[in-house]
């Protein structure tokens, strides 16, 4: 895609992927009154519900990647595991302003830790391992604990396993056996999680949104705080290894970077080539969402300077919380609840998001336990 090129409305944006992710990006951009496309094997999934157009097929399925190019002016993608040869078609067209590398690297956990090492940003020690044996040598080397992870998909907290003693390193060798293609890391014992999200444009200039402070839970997103509390120099950190990896990938468009806090240091964990579950609170508690920020990088247009309207707690609403959130939305004011569309509610599923916003942190806390208490 030309760097001087804007795509306006009512022009057509293609989204690969159907979720949640895809729905919000399509409400973004029909607010501004463009068009939607969407890539997805589900009928009426959630980004479906709000598109004019739906493509039902495999995303890898090439005629379906081909015509959703042909009907759109520019595509994106909600998701990482885009296929790459698909990618690189839609690249070739120039329709892809994101290009193919970026997922290229975040599909790969061996990419993303070896491009991380070479930038020489601060990562957790880690090893690669094709098999038992070379699991067996590799952990000689690490000190309990760590977690042996796949190279590739997982999510969630799926696809990993944590090593905690030597009692669990048999069940190690039997998950890097079945799995292949597996990551060692040293497992970091931190003070917190916080999340930098921020959105490249084409002419390469960055906005970053304010720092979230993440708590997960049976390694799912709980609940994400902001402002998070954190010293000015983890924030000055954080932000410049965002701007390192940044420039170095060419990103375009809205990108996430989970990282551990450990005292006055950072630890880069992963990255999403998209905007990000810990990035929800912005479309109510910024002046611009990670979402419409992310339409204007991929269409070209100026990015907007963010501002933090008021400090924000987000928390997501999994499949055993709907009852209760809709049972509190028929009681209480407080919060703004998003839900997705999804067919069917199951447990660990992400359902939607509420986000809590105040003044200052007292009502914040207020507004969470009323909203909690109607639940019941």
């Amino acid at each position: 895609m030309q760097k001087n090129k804007s795509i306006l409305p009512p022009q057509t944006i293609g989204i690969i992927g159907g979720g949640q992710l895809g729905r919000m990006m399509a409400i973004a951009a029909r607010y501004m009154g463009y068009k939607i496309a969407v890539l997805d094997p589900t009928p009426n999934c959630p980004t479906a519900q709000v598109a004019d157009i739906q493509i039902t097929a495999a995303y890898d399925d090439r005629n379906a990647i081909k015509e959703l190019t042909e009907i759109s002016d520019v595509v994106t993608y909600e998701f990482e595991n885009v296929d790459l040869k698909a990618a690189a078609y839609i690249e070739e067209k120039g329709k892809l302003p994101q290009g193919a590398y970026a997922l290229e690297i975040t599909q790969n956990r061996e990419k993303e830790k070896q491009l991380m090492k070479k930038a020489g940003l601060p990562i957790p020690p880690f090893a690669v391992v094709a098999n038992a044996e070379e699991c067996s040598e590799a952990l000689k080397e690490f000190t309990l604990p760590a977690v042996i992870k796949t190279c590739r998909g997982g999510y969630d907290g799926k696809g990993q396993l944590k090593i905690n003693c030597a009692e669990d390193i048999e069940q190690a060798l039997q998950f890097a056996e079945a799995n292949e293609h597996c990551i060692i890391e040293q497992w970091i014992t931190f003070d917190k999680e916080i999340s930098v999200v921020f959105t490249r444009s084409l002419t390469g200039k960055i906005t970053y949104f304010p720092i979230a402070e993440n708590e997960h839970r049976d390694h799912i997103l709980y609940q994400t705080t902001v402002p998070a509390t954190i010293s000015e120099l983890i924030e000055e950190k954080a932000y410049k290894a965002a701007e390192s990896l940044a420039e170095k990938m060419d990103i375009v468009g809205t990108f996430a970077i989970e990282m551990f806090v450990k005292g006055e240091d950072i630890y880069l964990n992963e990255m999403a080539p998209r905007p990000h579950n810990s990035g929800h609170y912005t479309i109510e508690a910024c002046n611009i969402s990670q979402f419409t920020q992310h339409i204007r990088a991929i269409c070209g247009l100026p990015l907007t300077d963010i501002k933090l309207l008021m400090p924000t707690v987000m928390v997501n609403v999994l499949g055993e919380d709907l009852e209760g959130t809709l049972k509190a939305m028929a009681q209480t004011e407080d919060g703004f609840i998003h839900l997705y569309g999804k067919a069917e509610p199951k447990a660990k599923r992400k359902m939607g998001h509420i986000t809590f916003v105040a003044e200052h942190e007292e009502a914040l806390k207020k507004q969470i336990v009323n909203f909690k208490e109607a639940t019941q």
